[in-house]
């Protein structure tokens, strides 16, 4: 687990120090490209979500709950009804 750190701790350095090397102009660059892609992308999302929520027919389908512990007993209680219908039952 150390190695590890150490090597992205190296990583890191590296990408410092190449940061670093840059000229300003260019660190200036890159911020305003990245900055801009970030917006960007922010923006479709946004749009994205509006246009999702703004349709007519996104409507919300409400109904019951059911678990695999009720599928097994519809299946059971169906089981039972067929074989109930064969077999019949005595009382006592």
């Amino acid at each position: 687990m150390k190695k590890i750190r150490d090597k992205i701790e190296r990583q890191i350095l590296h990408a410092d120090r190449k940061w670093k090397e840059l000229p300003a102009k260019h660190q200036r660059l890159f911020t305003k490209l990245f900055l801009a892609g970030y917006c960007i992308i922010t923006i479709l999302v946004l749009i994205s979500i509006f246009i999702t929520t703004a349709n007519d027919n996104n409507t919300m389908s409400i109904s019951h709950i059911t678990t695999i512990s009720d599928h097994t007993a519809v299946k059971r209680s169906a089981q039972d009804n067929k074989e109930g219908a064969t077999i019949k039952k005595t009382d006592r």
